[in-house]
């Protein structure tokens, strides 16, 4: 393994239809959703960014073009922009894209789960370890505090294993995640002995939901080719990590922040208040307009 202790490649799996919003995401990729003025894809490269990681890695599918033309140049909209003086827009524009940026693509040509988009990344990953960001989660730190990328970064550093960030979730709602179990090693550290993917209330370990965020070794990928499709028949990423707790080891992180699951309507609609509530911009007024409403 390679500078094993520091993480400079992010994969984000941004290949799925994202039928829970249809028909919004028939033609649009459920990743570009704005929430108030940004895409769901933008949060999460700059929290990426942020944590100090530069190579940003898009497995990406049939009509999800507008991702790769959101991050590229756009010659005439700058321009149009540079002949109207409208400077701060300009900037704004050039800022999605910082010169020691670098973005990659690759297709994956079928939908066969997460650890199968994770797989279709390896050769750009090239045998280093790497974060995966999941666009769906939403994520923020505690305000003034480091992005839960970033805090993930920072123990990696000093715990150089598979790490998953986690949250408590209640016990109806361990069907949607995969679930970990294991020891405290540290005050937000678990060293984990047992993963589960989507188990039932009655046969989950714990309540500890692993969330939309994750640094990988390159062995992960080795356990990905080998390994039997799982739940749903797809090829899980979660299987493919737990095969690695009793070589390398694996640790859950409880991140410090929030997360909205923007992959749901509810969780989408919480995102795009409370965002709006926090915006420079308008959310003074938007506030206002909350205080008026009979709801």
């Amino acid at each position: 393994m390679k500078n094993v202790t520091r993480i400079n490649k992010a994969v984000f799996p941004v290949a799925g239809l994202g039928t829970r919003f249809l028909p919004a995401t028939k033609a649009a990729p459920k990743e570009m959703l704005p929430v108030v003025d940004k895409p769901l894809i933008q949060y999460a490269v700059e929290e990426a960014y942020e944590a100090g990681i530069r190579h940003m890695i898009f497995v990406t599918g049939r009509n999800k073009r507008a991702i790769e033309d959101h991050f590229d140049t756009a010659y005439e909209l700058e321009h149009e922009l540079e002949a109207s003086g409208k400077k701060e827009l300009l900037e704004l524009v050039r800022s999605l894209t910082p010169e020691d940026m670098f973005f990659s693509f690759v297709r994956q040509p079928r939908a066969l789960g997460l650890g199968h988009a994770v797989l279709c990344a390896a050769p750009l990953v090239n045998g280093d370890p790497f974060a995966v960001l999941l666009a769906d989660d939403l994520m923020c730190g505690p305000d003034g505090g480091p992005s839960v990328m970033g805090q993930m970064v920072e123990q990696f550093a000093r715990t150089p294993t598979c790490i998953l960030a986690v949250q408590e979730v209640p016990r109806d709602h361990v069907k949607r995640y995969g679930i970990v179990a294991g020891d405290k090693v540290g005050d937000h550290l678990i060293k984990v002995n047992q993963m589960v993917e989507k188990p039932s209330p009655e046969k989950a370990p714990s309540r500890m939901g692993v969330a939309g965020r994750y640094i990988l070794t390159p062995a992960v990928f080795d356990m990905i080719r080998s390994n039997p499709r799982g739940a749903g028949g797809e090829i899980q990423l979660t299987d493919g990590i737990a095969r690695l707790i009793d070589t390398e080891g694996v640790h859950a992180y409880e991140y410090k922040g929030r997360r909205y699951d923007c992959g749901s309507k509810q969780g989408f609609l919480e995102a795009t208040v409370d965002f709006a509530l926090k915006h420079q911009e308008v959310g003074a007024d938007f506030r206002e307009y909350l205080k008026a409403l009979k709801a």
